[in-house]
């Protein structure tokens, strides 16, 4: 396996962190402007140094960071090497009217057109992006030692788009061999920065995976960004169900298989999100459930009527109704509360059905 030289590892400039911010955005419209005017002038320094002036003019910033915001837009792929094209999508993300529909953007540019190994004066094919994302659907999710460790990777040097899980713990053991990670915590950054802002990606517990399959392990709710649980709070609120489930069946157990696993879920019943700060911590909209359980319940694969019955979606398999037909909810844990909660769930499981 062919370790890059310590020196060579994967660097990405970063003048910007916010890619929907005014300053970001208006240097790449004084780009793709000026290289619309001079399209067919060749690059020369003289033509880089109007374009610097320019941008440091209108910015009001100095050279050095001039030549930096340049050299990122450059390894980003919004523009190309020696100022003469862009990506097509490029003109389409400064006019964009959402910072939703830039991030769709922002995406496509990333991933089929960045190249660390780009500058003004220098063109590359590598895409280590590109590279880590194949990687990732090898993988299934990275730690961020994983992510870090392919810093180091020689791209051109291997045979495949991806790395194998041996090929992966090898260079894990080489950047903590060499203290990478402690060393270059800045470039660490800017690359956990803009992976945090690419469509379907997503950090949960410093592990990046695609949304849809870290959606099936911890659910919506965890993923959430638009709002954060009070850690203390919702350690109150699993605590009072636990305390439940032991006054009502001896052990702490989940409330609908009745098995005492060494870990269950503080199912929210009506998500998260959509509660107010009295019913996000509210003991009666929550189940103690099983991983199994909470995963299909939170997904709203399933739900329960007031009297306990499992109902289930139309779009769960027919084999997975057989084998949890036959369990239900205790009408010592169905509460006037609870019941006021579940015909809320059973909506939301209903208006996902009707969608699909």
């Amino acid at each position: 396996m062919a370790l890059q030289n310590y020196e060579d590892y994967w660097k990405l400039t970063n003048a910007f962190t916010n890619y929907n911010g005014e300053k970001f955005l208006k240097t790449l419209n004084i780009c793709i402007d000026f290289i619309d005017t001079y399209s067919t002038e060749k690059y020369s320094e003289e033509k880089y140094s109007r374009l610097q002036r320019k941008l440091e003019n209108a910015l009001g910033i100095n050279l050095i960071s001039v030549r930096k915001a340049i050299n990122q837009l450059i390894k980003m792929g919004f523009i190309n090497p020696f100022l003469v094209s862009y990506h097509s999508s490029s003109k389409e993300y400064c006019k964009a009217r959402t910072n939703k529909k830039r991030n769709t953007l922002l995406s496509k540019i990333v991933y089929s057109n960045s190249s660390f190994n780009r500058s003004v004066k220098n063109d590359s094919s590598i895409r280590q992006i590109n590279f880590l994302i194949q990687t990732l659907i090898e993988q299934g999710k990275l730690s961020k030692e994983e992510v870090i460790a392919l810093m180091l990777v020689d791209i051109e040097s291997q045979d495949d788009s991806f790395l194998k899980e041996s090929e992966l713990k090898f260079y894990v053991k080489e950047a903590k061999k060499i203290g990478f990670i402690d060393r270059k915590y800045n470039q660490v950054g800017y690359l956990y920065n803009i992976l945090g802002k690419l469509n379907d990606l997503v950090f949960v517990n410093d592990e990046l995976y695609f949304r849809e399959d870290a959606e099936k392990i911890f659910g919506k709710e965890l993923l959430t960004d638009t709002k954060k649980r009070d850690p203390y709070l919702h350690r109150l609120y699993k605590n009072e169900l636990k305390d439940e489930s032991e006054e009502l069946y001896g052990n702490i157990q989940c409330m609908l298989e009745k098995l005492a696993y060494p870990v269950l879920i503080a199912s929210h019943i009506k998500p998260f999100i959509d509660s107010d700060e009295n019913e996000a911590y509210d003991v009666n909209n929550g189940l103690l459930l099983s991983r199994t359980i909470d995963s299909l319940f939170d997904l709203k694969y399933i739900s329960f009527t007031d009297e306990g019955k499992m109902i289930f979606s139309k779009r769960i398999a027919d084999d997975v109704k057989e084998f949890w037909k036959d369990y239900t909810l205790e009408n010592n844990v169905l509460n006037q509360e609870r019941k006021h909660y579940l015909a809320y769930h059973r909506n939301l499981m209903k208006q996902i059905d009707l969608k699909k």
